[in-house]
């Protein structure tokens, strides 16, 4: 039980502890639902990219994408498998550690909130599958690939 200055008794989680347990979820979530593909090095690409947003959001005060891992994570139509129509959502909400791609997502979500892990994107905001090319890649030169994925420092700080 948590006191009113939000201090927890003995045994128990204080508000800061609980929500940096719900972002390391929901950013394993997203790296599960993104990246389970293209195994821990995929899955630390795209975490480099929604730490390299909340870097972004930090400089500039705000930003549009978001200005923390969930708000960046959950922003419409940012990463694809939260969007509601995408096949991955449901899938996104039931999944759990005892599957091991999301054990790994788990892990390198832990060590990039830690900020352990290192940027091997040249500083991305964003990505795609190489399958498609969204209007915003068009005529750009992606500052790293791996696997499925291109990525593109697309924001200046």
């Amino acid at each position: 039980m948590l006191c009113q200055s939000g201090a927890a008794t003995k045994g128990e989680q204080t508000m800061q502890e609980f929500y940096d347990g719900i972002t390391v979820d929901v950013l394993a979530r997203t790296l599960w639902g993104e990246a389970r593909g293209e195994g821990a090095e995929g899955m630390k690409a795209v975490a480099n990219v929604i730490l390299n947003r909340a870097v972004v959001a930090q400089k500039k005060g705000k930003f549009w994408w978001g200005n923390d891992i969930i708000q960046i994570c959950q922003k419409p139509y940012q990463f694809s498998c939260w969007n509601r129509s995408d096949p991955n959502f449901r899938k996104l909400q039931s999944v759990d550690e005892k599957d091991l791609y999301f054990a790994t997502a788990l892990r390198v979500a832990r060590r990039a909130l830690a900020g352990v892990i290192d940027d091997v994107t040249g500083g991305a905001t964003h990505y795609h599958a190489s399958s498609i090319v969204p209007y915003w890649a068009k005529g750009k030169t992606p500052s790293f690939v791996i696997g499925a994925h291109k990525f593109y420092n697309l924001v200046e700080v």
